[in-house]
C-alpha cells in the first residue's frame, strides 16, 4: 500500500480562505478541484438547466401528448437501487403531472438486464402506448425494435455508456453521442428527474396548470438523492446539489413514507441523514430485493402512501438484506479459498466461479475481492437456464467495459453479451468457458495495466495538529456531501493506543493519544484484531451522538 498526500493548489486554497472557509475546509476542497466558493453552494437554482440534455424537449413533448391523450405509459426499470428510485421518481412525478402510468421491472434471474424483446412481449400484455425506460435502454437495440414492431413507442432515459449502435428511439442520456450536458455523472434517477422538469415546463406552456397548481417536483429529491448515492456515481457539483437537497428533506421529515420506513428498518436517525446512510444503510436494503427476490417490492416500498404498509415492506427488505449478508459471507469464504491456491500478487486480474454461487450476489463478492486484493475481479455464477453469468469490479487504471469489449473482439464466441462502465460491468459467457475467459481477461489486463497500478494507494489530506482536531471541525465536515469522486477527508497521524477492546464481536473501540498528549475516542470497524502500542493511522473525523450528547470520534480506516 502506498500513501499519497493530495496536492493542494495554492490559488484555489487562497480563494476559499478569502471566502471565509475554515482553513482545513479550504485545504480539503481545494485538493478536490474546487476553485470557486460558488461550487460549494447547493441551492436548487444552481442546478444545470434541463435544456442541455439532448432530445429532452422532444421527450417532454411526447410525454405531454401522452398526458393529454390519456395514453397508458409503462415504465420499464432496472433492478438495482438506481433503477428502483428512478422508477419511483417516474411513477410519482408522471402521476402528479397527470399521466396514466404503471411499471414493470424485469426479474434478473428470468429476464436479465434491460429492455429485451422478451420484456417487451411481457409489457405488451398491459397494452401501453408508450414505454419509458429508466436506468436502462441505451443498449436495447433489439428490444426497441420489437416494441416498434408491436406499435409501441419507446422513450429511453438512461445514463450508461452507449454501444456502437443506438436503438431507434427517443433517447435522453447525458452520455449518448452528441449530448453536451455538462454533468456526465447523472444517475438514472437524476435523468428521470430532469425529464420531469422538462415535462412540467412543456405542460405549463400548453396551459395545463391554468386550473390546478403545479406540482412541486422538489418533493421527489429524497428519492433522487438515494439513487444517486447508492449507484456510486461521481458526486460532481450538480449531483451534490441533488443529494444535499434530498438529504435536507429527509432531515426535515419530508421524505416519502418508504424512505422514512427504510431509515426506521435500518435503525438510523432520519434527522441526521447523511450520504453514508444512503450508500451503506438504505441502498443495500433496497438492492437486496433485486438481488434475492424481485425489485417490485423495493419500488412498492418507495411509492407507498401508507406509512404502516411502507414499514412492513421496509422490514421485509431488511430481512432480505440479512439473508444476503449470510449468502455473501459464504461466497466470500469459498472465493477466497479458491484464490488461496494461486499467487494473487503474480496476477493482474482475478476470475472466480462456483456452481453454488448465487447469481444475485456475485457483484458484491467481486467488489469485496477487488478491495482486498486490488485487482480487477470477475465472479461468475450459473444462471437459471444453466448459462454462466458474471459481474466484475475494477480498479483505477482499467476501464472494465472497454476491457471486456477487447476480450469479446479477440475471443470470438466467448462472450454472449456484456455491458457496464469503467468500474463495474456484467457479462454472460457462451457456454462453460470460464477458464478460457480467465486467460483472455488476464492477457488484456496485463496489456492495459502497469505494475504500479496494481499497488493500492490511499490518498490523505495530510496531518492535523492537535488543536485542529475539534468537534467543530468534525461537524463542519460532517455537514457536507461526500462520496464517489468527492471523497471524505482522510488524515494521517501517529498515536499511542491507550486502550482497546472488541465491541459487537467485529469492531475495535479505542482510546488514542496524539504525540502532543491529547486523547481521543476512536473506532475501527470490521477489524477486531488487536493493535500495537504505537500506530500510524489513516482516519476520519466524525461526530458521535449518544443520549443527545455529541462528541468527537476518530474513525480509523487504515493502520500503517
Amino acid at each position: 500500500m502506498q500513501l499519497l498526500t493530495r496536492v493542494v493548489p495554492h490559488d484555489a486554497e487562497r480563494a476559499l480562505l478569502d471566502a471565509g472557509l475554515h482553513p482545513i475546509e479550504a485545504r480539503v476542497f481545494a485538493a478536490r478541484g474546487v476553485t470557486d466558493p460558488a461550487e460549494l453552494e447547493i441551492d436548487l437554482k444552481r442546478l444545470l438547466p434541463y435544456q442541455g440534455l439532448r432530445n429532452i424537449a422532444a421527450a417532454a413533448a411526447r410525454l405531454a401528448d401522452a398526458v393529454e391523450r390519456r395514453e397508458r405509459v409503462l415504465i420499464v426499470a432496472d433492478y438495482d437501487a438506481d433503477g428502483a428510485t428512478a422508477c419511483a421518481v417516474g411513477l410519482r412525478g408522471l402521476g402528479l403531472l397527470g399521466a396514466t402510468v404503471d411499471f414493470l421491472v424485469p426479474n434478473r434471474f428470468e429476464y436479465g438486464y434491460g429492455l429485451t424483446p422478451e420484456i417487451v412481449d411481457l409489457a405488451a400484455q398491459q397494452r401501453p402506448e408508450l414505454i419509458v425506460t429508466v436506468d436502462n435502454g441505451v443498449a436495447s437495440v433489439a428490444g426497441v425494435a420489437r416494441a416498434r414492431a408491436l406499435g409501441i413507442d419507446v422513450l429511453v432515459t438512461d445514463h450508461h455508456l452507449a454501444g456502437e449502435e443506438l436503438p431507434e428511439a427517443l433517447i435522453v442520456n447525458p452520455n449518448q453521442p452528441g449530448c453536451d450536458f455538462a454533468s456526465k455523472s447523472l444517475a438514472g434517477c437524476g435523468v428521470m428527474f430532469y425529464v420531469l422538469m422538462a415535462l412540467r415546463a412543456e405542460l405549463r406552456q400548453r396551459g395545463a396548470f391554468a386550473e390546478r397548481p403545479e406540482p412541486n417536483l422538489a418533493d421527489l429529491l429524497d428519492l433522487v438523492a438515494l439513487g444517486t448515492v447508492a449507484d456510486v456515481v461521481r458526486l460532481d457539483v450538480n449531483n451534490r446539489i441533488l443529494v444535499e437537497q434530498g438529504l435536507r428533506r429527509m432531515r426535515a421529515g419530508r421524505a416519502q413514507p418508504g424512505v422514512l420506513a427504510l431509515f426506521q428498518a435500518a435503525g438510523r436517525a432520519v434527522h441526521r441523514a447523511s450520504a453514508f446512510d444512503l450508500g451503506f444503510m438504505l441502498g443495500p436494503r433496497l438492492n437486496a430485493a433485486g438481488r434475492l427476490d424481485d425489485m417490485s417490492l423495493g419500488i412498492a416500498c418507495l411509492t407507498a402512501s401508507d406509512p404502516g404498509a411502507a414499514l412492513d415492506m421496509a422490514r421485509e427488505l431488511d430481512r432480505l438484506n440479512r439473508e444476503r449478508r449470510v449468502i455473501e459471507a459464504e461466497m466470500q469464504d469459498i472465493a477466497q479459498h479458491r484464490l488461496d491456491a494461486v499467487v494473487v500478487d503474480d496476477r493482474y486480474s482475478l476470475t472466480v466461479f462456483d456452481d453454488d454461487f448465487h447469481q444475485g450476489v456475485v457483484g458484491l463478492v467481486a467488489s469485496r475481492l477487488k478491495d482486498r486484493h486490488h485487482r480487477p475481479t470477475v465472479v461468475f455464477a450459473r444462471g437459471m437456464e444453466g448459462e454462466i453469468k458474471g459481474s466484475g469490479r475494477s480498479i483505477p487504471g482499467l476501464h472494465l467495459r472497454d476491457a471486456l469489449d477487447l476480450v469479446a473482439k479477440r475471443e470470438s464466441g466467448l462472450i454472449d453479451r456484456f455491458g457496464g462502465h469503467a468500474a463495474a460491468a456484467g457479462l454472460t459467457l457462451t457456454g462453460d468457458q470460464v477458464e478460457r475467459f480467465r486467460d483472455a481477461f488476464e492477457a488484456v489486463c496485463r496489456e492495459l495495466l502497469s505494475p504500479a497500478e496494481l499497488t493500492r494507494t490511499v490518498e490523505v489530506d495530510g496531518e492535523l495538529r492537535g488543536a485542529e482536531m475539534t468537534l467543530e471541525l468534525a461537524e463542519r465536515l460532517d455537514s457536507r456531501v461526500w462520496g464517489q469522486g468527492f471523497p471524505p477527508p482522510r488524515f494521517v497521524g501517529h498515536f499511542r493506543v491507550v486502550s482497546q477492546r472488541v465491541v459487537g464481536e467485529r469492531h475495535l473501540k479505542l482510546r488514542l493519544e496524539s504525540e502532543r498528549g491529547t486523547q481521543f475516542e476512536a473506532m475501527r470497524f470490521q477489524h477486531p484484531e488487536p493493535l500495537a502500542e504505537r500506530i500510524d493511522a489513516v482516519y476520519q473525523l466524525s461526530v458521535n451522538e449518544y443520549q443527545g450528547v455529541r462528541s468527537l470520534q476518530l474513525m480509523v480506516e487504515q493502520v500503517l
